[in-house]
């Protein structure tokens, strides 16, 4: 795919996520109270409380996160998480949605899908619809101690706790149910089925594991030297890369050759460079 094709699907997912915010927000989330956590969140919350629609809030308080974005990633992501925003409020503005359902379980469950899904498509596009993972890795990059996921954490708790207040217990409890439905969502369309797990083998019979990788799985092997703890004896150490549904079939082929092998097996938070993919070698 061509640079120009390239950027034309960007855009269409940012659309597409455009749409699917809007829809989730005004939809299902609005008309019963709940609200999204981080700055949509805050957003909401102050949209309810002020009665000033959502569309003004949005733009507002994501300005100042886009404008870390903008130091930290770049121009262009900045640009476009700011057309993003500007046009998920202009859709809740301007597009009239239906009211779904009045049912408080369906309304926060499938709220936090459409937002989700909206927010994941458009960061499949290059921008974001929220600044909240922009302000979390500026605290995180200044701090030892916290990382991205503990930043939005404790934003979120103070989020929470102001909806409870604000607008009652029970709205912010099916507030949190309509995050973590969001969350879930936004981690499949980033990840997916094919989310890449690394796993490590240490077994007598690595050469035969590894060729067997290799021609059962298509699936490429890293081989470190490594040393027995025990006897200091060298011992082949086999790392490779696979999806999550490809874990079983390697376990597997690692039975089969020694039941007896150490497996570790870890969710990755991305990969890229090198080759991963399948009928190529690392």
């Amino acid at each position: 795919m061509n640079k120009a094709a390239r950027e034309i699907v960007h855009i269409l997912l940012v659309v597409l996520g455009i749409f699917s915010a809007a829809f989730g927000l005004k939809g299902f989330l609005l008309s019963s109270r709940f609200i999204d956590g981080g700055v949509t969140g805050v957003s909401m919350l102050l949209s309810d409380v002020t009665g000033q629609p959502l569309a003004l809030f949005l733009p507002l308080i994501n300005l100042p996160f886009i404008a870390l974005g903008y130091k930290q990633v770049g121009a262009r992501f900045a640009f476009k998480s700011a057309a993003a925003i500007a046009g998920l409020s202009a859709c809740l503005a301007l597009v009239p949605f239906p009211d779904v359902t009045p049912d408080k379980l369906l309304t926060s469950v499938f709220g936090g899908f459409f937002i989700g899904a909206g927010i994941g498509l458009a960061i499949r596009g290059g921008a974001v619809l929220d600044g909240t993972e922009v302000a979390a890795l500026l605290v995180s990059r200044r701090s030892s101690l916290l990382r991205v996921g503990d930043v939005i954490l404790i934003l979120n708790v103070f989020i929470f706790s102001a909806a409870a207040f604000f607008l009652g217990v029970e709205s912010a409890l099916y507030s949190i149910l309509t995050y973590f439905a969001a969350s879930r969502t936004i981690d499949f369309l980033l990840h997916g089925i094919e989310e890449q797990t690394a796993v490590l083998v240490v077994s007598e019979q690595s050469e035969e594991i590894r060729q067997a990788v290799i021609r059962d799985l298509g699936r490429g092997v890293t081989v470190y030297k490594g040393r027995r703890g025990w006897t200091d004896a060298e011992q082949d150490i086999l790392f490779c890369v696979v999806t999550r549904l490809e874990i079983g079939r390697l376990r597997a082929l690692v039975e089969e050759y020694d039941r007896s092998a150490f497996v570790v097996v870890h969710p990755l938070s991305d990969v890229y460079g090198g080759v991963v993919k399948r009928g190529a070698l690392h």
